[in-house]
């Protein structure tokens, strides 16, 4: 199973996600992200035996309790690049309000799973959601201008628990489903 820990967006922002890839989509090269499925990836754990699931869930009811995080409001809104504007791979929508938190379940979530045999991340952790990914830089410049002069609010919701999401690639991109979901 490939899996990772996710914050779900909810079903009413997939329309104005989608919106902000209509501006996206006119960038030769931008690969937009389904709108149903947005969702900030806390901890990106790979291919998993199924066995461990029981194991996961507990650890991450631990990291939980650890990172003394309850339910909260967050902010979506706002875009930006990785790794930067000059070599753009990823466009995503930005956490105005709740990236604290979200900050920290991640490393809550971060010592639990490298506990557990996971790999440490690689790169600080940034409160995101991606919407679109770039496959050449031909549509380079637009995206730039679209990061540096748009500000969209997708909107506000509050956050009661993180998943274990499954990840199952298929031919017209990944289908995520829950695998467990741990309250806050």
């Amino acid at each position: 199973m490939r899996l990772f820990v996710s914050i779900d967006l909810p079903d009413e922002f997939a329309e104005p996600i989608a919106d902000i890839q209509e501006e996206l989509s006119e960038a030769e090269g931008i690969r937009p992200t389904d709108p149903t499925q947005t969702h900030v990836t806390l901890k990106f754990l790979g291919e998993v035996e199924e066995g461990r699931v029981p194991e996961l869930e507990e650890a991450l009811e631990t990291a939980v309790a650890e990172s003394d995080v309850s339910p909260f409001e967050a902010e979506y809104g706002g875009l930006g690049v990785f790794p930067s504007l000059e070599y753009i791979s990823v466009v995503w929508l930005g956490v105005r309000e709740g990236g604290e938190a979200m900050a920290r379940l991640h490393e809550a979530i971060e010592r639990e799973t490298v506990d557990m045999g996971f790999d440490p991340e690689d790169h600080e952790f940034t409160s995101h959601a991606t919407v679109a990914r770039m496959d050449h830089a031909g549509g380079k410049e637009h995206v730039q201008r679209l990061v540096r002069e748009r500000d969209p609010t997708v909107g506000r919701a509050e956050v009661g628990e993180i998943r274990l999401t499954e990840s199952e690639l298929a031919s017209d991109g990944p289908v995520y489903s829950t695998v467990a979901s741990i309250p806050l």
